[in-house]
This record gives C-alpha cells, sequence and structure tokens, in this order.
C-alpha cells in the first residue's frame, strides 16, 4: 500500500518528500560535498534546516527537540568527518533512549571500499549505537527505508536510527512512492503487558508495606506521567527518579522523595535500601543508581515494568517482569491495586526528610553558592525547559530546581555528554518555541559547543546560557579533592575565556553576577530580552555536590559533607571572584 501520487523524481527530492510525509517540520544539519543533492532539493522545500557551526551540534539539537517534544529528531551531515562528527550525539541519543533519524552523506556506491576522499563505514561505525542503520544501495528503496527508521526510532524503545546516503542515489530517478504501514517480521515490540503478570504486580503490592516507586525515564518516553502518580496516591507510596525520569512527578509532590543514587537524597537512598517491594517503571537499574550491586535493596522484591526485555533481570534480579509500554501497564495495574498498609513506612520517610533535607552552607554573603543559582532560576524561571551540560552543575539543577511537568529537564544521563547543553537547548526551543528555554552550564561544558552561539543569533533562537563558572572542571576536580589528595591534574581553567565577550562578539547578550544579589536579575534580563544570552555567574570555586556515594559503594554508605569540610582553596590567590574575571590585556 502507499500514499500520495507517482510521480518522477530524483533521490533527494524523495528524501525531502518522505520527510513531509513522517510530518517534519525543522532538521538540523551542515552541507558538505556528498550531501549536496539533498541540499539542492532543500532549498525549494518549505522544511525548516537550521545550520549548526558543528555536526555534533546538529544531533544534539535534535536529541534537544525530541526529548522536549516527543517527536523524532532529525539531523542531516555529509560524509566521512561530518558524518563521524555526529557519532557522539548519536551516541547520547541511544543511551537515553531518544528517537532520533540521522542523514549522512556517503560517496558514490561505485567508490564504496575504495577509500574514497573523505569516505567513511558509517554504518559500521555507528552499528553499536543505533538501534537500526541502513546503507541505501537503490533509491527505489529509500521511501521504504525511511518509513522503516522513523517506525524503529519512535516505537518500542526509542532510539537513533541512520540512514547512509550515497551521492549517486539521491541523484537517481525514481517513480516516487510512500508506504502507508511498515511490516517488519523480525520488530514486534510488546506494549499491552501480560495481564497475570499484572495482577501478580497488584497481588505484590497489595502485600507490601514499605513499597517505593523507581521511575525512570521510559515514563516520560511513554508519557506515563499522570497514570505513574495515580499510581502513587492510590497506593500511598512514595516515588523515587533517575536522573532521566526528572519530571515525571513534580517535585513537590509529597510522595515524591527525590533522584537516588551516586548524588540522590539521603532519604530517597534510605527508602529503597529498607524498602520490601520496588515498583520499577522504565528504568534499567544503571549503576549510578544501584551503586554496589550486591548490596542494593537487600530485603525487596522487583517488579520491573519496561517495553525492552533485554533490561528485564540484566542487572538486578526481577521477581515480576512485565514487559511492555509504561503507559499502558500502569493503566491496566491502577486498575487492580487498592492502598497498601504504608502509614508507617511514610512516616519514617518523613522523618528522613527532615533529619537529611536537601541542603548547603553559604560560605560567606558575598560568595555565590551555585545551588543558590539554582534556586534563583527556579524561582525566576518555574515554567522553563531546563537543558544541562554535564557536570556539577548538572547534578545542582536535578537537586534543586523545582520540576513541575514532563519533558521540562534535559540532559544527558547515560553518557554523560559534555557539550550536549546548548545545542540540546537550541533543538529544545525550536521545538517549544513558546517555553522559556535555560541552558544550564559549567565553563568546562560550555566551551565544547560555544560555537553553536552564531547558530542561536543567525535564526534568532533566544535561549539563555547560564554559565556557573567555577574555574575547574568541576566534577572531576571533586573527585580530585575527595579521592586524589586534592592533587588537582589539569582539570583547573580558569581565565580561559571572557564568557561576556565571547557572547557578544557572536552577537548575543552578554551578563555577568559577582554578588549574591546580581543573580536574580541578571538571569531575569536575559530572559526578558527575548535574545539568545549568555549569563556568567561568578561562583565559590570549591563547591561539591552532596549527597554522594562514593564508587563502588552501596547507596546508603553516603558521604558526609563534615567531613570532608576543608573549603580552604587548594589555589586561593587565583580562585578570588575578582581574579576570576578575565582581562584581556593583562593575558
Amino acid at each position: 500500500m502507499t500514499t500520495g501520487s507517482t510521480e518522477k523524481v530524483n533521490g533527494a527530492r524523495a528524501l525531502i518528500k518522505c520527510l513531509e510525509e513522517e510530518g517534519v517540520d525543522t532538521i538540523f544539519g551542515y552541507p558538505g560535498g556528498q550531501i549536496i543533492p539533498f541540499y539542492n532539493e532543500l532549498y525549494d522545500s518549505d522544511l525548516r534546516h537550521i545550520l549548526v557551526r558543528h555536526e555534533q551540534a546538529a544531533a544534539h539539537a535534535a536529541d534537544g527537540y525530541a526529548r522536549a517534544t516527543g517527536k523524532t529528531g532529525v539531523c542531516v551531515s555529509t560524509s566521512g568527518p561530518g558524518a563521524t562528527n555526529l557519532v557522539t550525539g548519536i551516541a547520547t541519543a541511544y543511551m537515553d533512549s531518544v528517537p532520533i533519524v540521522a542523514l549522512t552523506g556517503q560517496v558514490p556506491t561505485f567508490l564504496i571500499g575504495n577509500d574514497a576522499f573523505q569516505e567513511a563505514d558509517i554504518t559500521g561505525i555507528t552499528q553499536p549505537i543505533t538501534k537500526h542503520n541502513y546503507l541505501v544501495q537503490d533509491a527505489k528503496e529509500l521511501p521504504r527505508i525511511v518509513k522503516e527508521a522513523f517506525h524503529i526510532a519512535s516505537t518500542g524503545r526509542p532510539g537513533p536510527v541512520l540512514i547512509d546516503l550515497p551521492k549517486d542515489v539521491q541523484n537517481a530517478e525514481i517513480e516516487f512512492y510512500y508506504p502507508d504501514k511498515v511490516e517488519l517480521r523480525g520488530y514486534k515490540p510488546t506494549y499491552k503487558g501480560n495481564i497475570q503478570q499484572i495482577k501478580r504486580a497488584a497481588e505484590e503490592i497489595a502485600n507490601s508495606c514499605m513499597p517505593i516507586i523507581y521511575a525512570g525515564g521510559g515514563v516520560i518516553s511513554s508519557n506515563a506521567s499522570s497514570e505513574l502518580i495515580e499510581l502513587a496516591e492510590t497506593i500511598c507510596a512514595p516515588v523515587t527518579t533517575t536522573l532521566m525520569g526528572i519530571g515525571s512527578i513534580p517535585t513537590e509532590h509529597p510522595l515524591y522523595v527525590g533522584m537516588l543514587g551516586m548524588h540522590g537524597s539521603k532519604y530517597a537512598n534510605y527508602a529503597v535500601q529498607e524498602s520490601d517491594l520496588i515498583i520499577a517503571v522504565g528504568a534499567r537499574f544503571d549503576d549510578r543508581v544501584t551503586g554496589k550491586l550486591e548490596s542494593f535493596a537487600p530485603n525487596a522484591r522487583v517488579i520491573h515494568i519496561d517495553v525492552d526485555p533485554a533490561e528485564v533481570s540484566k542487572n538486578v534480579k526481577v521477581h515480576v517482569p512485565i514487559v511492555g509500554d509504561a503507559k499502558q501497564i500502569l493503566k491496566s495495574l491502577n486498575k487492580y491495586i487498592k492502598r497498601c498498609n504504608s502509614e508507617a513506612w511514610l512516616e519514617k520517610i518523613d522523618h528522613w526528610k527532615k533529619e537529611y533535607p536537601l541542603t548547603y552552607k553559604q560560605m560567606s554573603p558575598d560568595v555565590i553558592m551555585p545551588q543558590f543559582v539554582i534556586e534563583q532560576i527556579s524561582e525566576a524561571c518555574g515554567d522553563a525547559i531546563i537543558v544541562t551540560e554535564v557536570g556539577q552543575h548538572q547534578m545542582w539543577a536535578a537537586q534543586y530546581f523545582k520540576y513541575k511537568k514532563p519533558r521540562t529537564f534535559i540532559t544527558s544521563g547515560g553518557l554523560g555528554t559534555m557539550g550536549y547543553g546548548f545545542p540540546a537547548a537550541i533543538g529544545a526551543k525550536v521545538g517549544k518555541p513558546d517555553k522559556t528555554v535555560i541552558n544550564i552550564a559549567g565553563d568546562g561544558s560550555f566551551q565544547m559547543n560555544s560555537q553553536e552561539l552564531a547558530t542561536a543569533v543567525q535564526n534568532d533562537i533566544p535561549v539563555v546560557s547560564v554559565i556557573l563558572n567555577n574555574g575547574y572542571l568541576g566534577m572531576v576536580r571533586q573527585w580530585q579533592e575527595l579521592f586524589y589528595d586534592r592533587r588537582y591534574s589539569h582539570t583547573f581553567i580558569k581565565g580561559s575565556v571572557d564568557f561576556v565577550k565571547l557572547a557578544e562578539a557572536y552577537g548575543a547578550l552578554g551578563l555577568r553576577a559577582e554578588k549574591p544579589s546580581e543573580v536574580r536579575p541578571a538571569i531575569e534580563e536575559a530572559v526578558n530580552s527575548g535574545r539568545p544570552a549568555v549569563v556568567e555567574i561568578v561562583v565559590e570555586c570549591e563547591a561539591n555536590v552532596y549527597p554522594m556515594v562514593p564508587a563502588g559503594a552501596a547507596i546508603n554508605e553516603i558521604l558526609d559533607p563534615e567531613e570532608h569540610a576543608d573549603t580552604s582553596c587548594a589555589m586561593p590567590d587565583l580562585c578570588t571572584a575578582t581574579d576570576r574575571i578575565l582581562d584581556l590585556e593583562e593575558h
């Protein structure tokens, strides 16, 4: 079965028409020699193309667009180095189960394997980090391949799909058609969930006195937040989330106990360790969550709801596996459940919340603490989409911002990609133009893709980047402080750039805050400007992320910040707020 009228077009034009059939409105890319036929047809297309300044940013922008909208993001590059520059972004999407379709130019089919100019085996390179990929060798197959690619990327456990497009395939003439359905014998994702297993889960819940719901990114991917909250409120169970699950339940919901794991709240980690039942929904029990596996939740039975059967019992033994879509399964489960006997359990958790609150110390009245910055952003822009780079600032954004809805916290979780945040924020803003989008960055991460200021300015994309400038590669420095006797080997980057002048050089707004009283006005000015903006905030240089579970420890073996309270800076003459501002005349 096909849709649309039949007409003769070249492969590049057929690809444009396929994207239009899939409802694509925006693509992020960078042209080059082997993708020129596609760009030539794009010249007459209504598709919006955002020209990035580096192909990695195209993949991250498509990823941010997908996470913010729930649609499949699209990125495009040329062959060879253009395609390989997409790899980090593709791997990021793969680790976090984000639906993107990557289109790459390739040398003509008769040159493949000859080490031609700008040839790279991108399907071989990306095989481990894509859900599927294609090398198109016959232009007549292109419509079917595109239809399959979008289907595979967006169904089951979402993920990236790559289509490699030789130049002669783009130029070849075909009679265009577009299939109206996909038939893949080896790909039949399970959505509904086994009803007997669902009933078993309901029995486990009824017999539990200390249940906890452990929600991951799959809840957000399947748009299952309302069903998750209904489950929690019906059975009166606390909810903890992974980094990717943040936003699936409002931060200030009384049953929410915060993120768990290495930098999770103490009360979330204690609750998991003492629970008698873990209801895992769309989460994969990764090492940052479980800590030492042998010590993880020793007394808990486990219900695991996940669309990917490969994740069930992969890391943690599961007693009731339910394979399928989180939204559909939770809808069914909610029909069978009733409140369990958890009053004493909730009282215990409330006691932990009061005894171990998420807090930080203000070093001195004139020093800006990074946690304070996140609180100010939350108070000023509570409905914003928050995107982050990777590092200490990412954890503070997870801990201290008050999230109200799903798809409002966008970050690189599984791969931990520095440089992700700014281009992903551009993609999120393109996908959600009516939302305020703020990229929370570190001075290290932001410099990895700061060239995308040109993209934001040229396309009038008013993303605000708030840089917590501590003069270090902060998370690595924290580990060096705590576990390597403060031997700060190549993590000190103070004075590397004047971010205000950098922003202004690209035509963006540049602002700086050096005192606590300057933080809120700078953030509000940037947001209200309606322009791409960078706000550099000079923060305490040796602030650490707590709570913290050391690598290899059980998740209830949490470092006490009081035991690591030496706040004397290792390089005090270099780290004052005044000295940290770059004077270009002296450097």
